[in-house]
């Protein structure tokens, strides 16, 4: 089949072009000068028969047609693009490439990561953290962690685990007032939480019954693994997902003041697009971390120990490093 196409210097030219908004500006892009882009652009319309775009003394302006043409054209050239890095950039046969938010990555997947290393010296691991969601088409991805009601569509997932919330905080919170016993009483502490998880506090009250408590009214960070470290280094107490305190709550870095826990609809699971991915690779960490999450899950199952109230404490007050919430 032959396909009937215009000039691929043309092409380039007027894409460039009315992107910039500037013949001058796409030379350089370029590296042509201003003349030669008019000149592909003319040759463009020539092929067409219509204007493409308006020169104007500010640069250029697309017509309809061409405004149409060149969002085809530019869409066209990034996918050229993308599979051109592919190829030039095609991983080692031993590289897994991870994309995780980032505190999945910081509170769980890193602390694990050397015993996976240690069972497969021969796999190098790169990780990339984002909130935002993964496009395998686009992105040099093997593998994700997705977080949501749902798994991803189209694509292979297995589940690692779900979402519990709870609060904690630092034992050392409590050297002078006595923990808090009833969730109404958190009014009289630093509440703490993500800002890419509003939600968290409300859906706990609300279990709790508890309505004139608002938990985002403290202190926010950027994301829980702040937050968690920020309850660790006593700021306040934090809304937190069990998963990612395990590991404090067994040490005693953290403690679980309240016994309410809250199961949100969402879970965590491991994405893959399969196809032109390292299945081997992908099947090895998949095994690995859903025994992981498996162990993590049995512990879990196991109670904590309540914390208990120093000698003679007087009822929580608002104080240093302590605040009244208002609704």
């Amino acid at each position: 089949m032959t396909r009937r196409m215009p000039p691929l210097n043309a092409l380039r030219a007027f894409e460039a072009a009315a992107r910039n908004g500037s013949l001058t500006r796409a030379g350089q892009e370029l590296s042509v000068t201003q003349g030669a882009v008019s000149r592909f652009v003319a040759q463009l319309e020539d092929w067409f028969g219509l204007p493409l775009c308006i020169r104007t003394r500010r640069g250029i302006e697309t017509t309809p047609e061409g405004e149409a043409y060149a969002a085809a054209l530019t869409l066209a050239f990034d996918q050229i693009e993308a599979q051109t890095r592919r190829l030039r950039e095609r991983p080692a046969d031993n590289l897994l490439r991870i994309k995780l938010p980032p505190t999945f990555a910081i509170r769980w997947l890193v602390p694990r990561l050397a015993r996976f290393h240690a069972l497969n010296r021969h796999v190098d691991v790169q990780i990339t953290t984002s909130h935002q969601a993964v496009d395998f088409e686009r992105e040099d991805i093997d593998v994700c962690i997705h977080s949501g009601a749902r798994p991803l569509p189209g694509v292979a997932c297995q589940r690692l685990f779900g979402e519990i919330l709870l609060p904690v905080c630092s034992p050392g919170l409590f050297r002078k007032t006595a923990p808090p016993r009833q969730a109404t009483e958190l009014r009289h502490h630093v509440l703490l939480c993500s800002m890419h998880r509003p939600d968290d506090w409300p859906l706990w009250f609300a279990q709790a019954g508890v309505a004139d408590i608002d938990g985002n009214n403290g202190l926010k960070f950027e994301n829980s693994a702040l937050a968690c470290q920020a309850a660790i280094d006593e700021l306040g107490i934090v809304i937190a997902q069990r998963a990612f305190v395990e590991d404090d709550l067994r040490a005693g870095r953290l403690i679980a003041p309240l016994a309410l826990r809250t199961v949100t609809p969402n879970a965590y699971y491991l994405a893959h697009a399969g196809a032109r991915r390292p299945m081997a690779l992908i099947e090895l960490f998949e095994r690995w971390i859903v025994a992981e999450a498996a162990v993590m899950e049995e512990a879990g199952a196991l109670p904590f120990a309540a914390p208990a109230a120093p000698a003679n404490a007087p009822r929580p007050h608002r104080g240093a490093g302590q605040q009244r919430n208002r609704a």
